[in-house]
Order: C-alpha cells, then structure tokens, then sequence
C-alpha cells in the first residue's frame, strides 16, 4: 500500500476515535451536572425538614 494511503487512514481512525470520546465526555458531563442538580435538592430537602446528619 501507498505510505500516504497508510498516514490517512491513521489519522483518520485517530480523529474518530478522538470524536467519539468528545461525545462521550460531553454526555458524562451532562450526567454529571443532573446529578448534581439532584444531590444539591436533596440535601436542602433534608436540611429544611430537620434531618439527622
């Protein structure tokens, strides 16, 4: 096969791999800030309704 044929399609596989875990960390972090937003309503449910720490 051709060299250059060969470092393009490294590249390419590099770049979708690169891609894809752009995508996934973006999804995580939108995860990551529901739960959040969860854990934060919990707490101030419990702190407003008198708790036991």
């Amino acid at each position: 096969m051709n060299l250059a044929l060969i470092i393009i399609i490294v590249v390419a596989i590099v770049l979708a791999i690169v891609g894809g875990m752009n995508a996934a960390l973006n999804w995580l972090l939108w995860v990551a800030l529901i739960v959040a937003v969860i854990a934060i309503i919990a707490f101030l449910l419990r702190l407003v309704r008198g708790g036991r720490a």
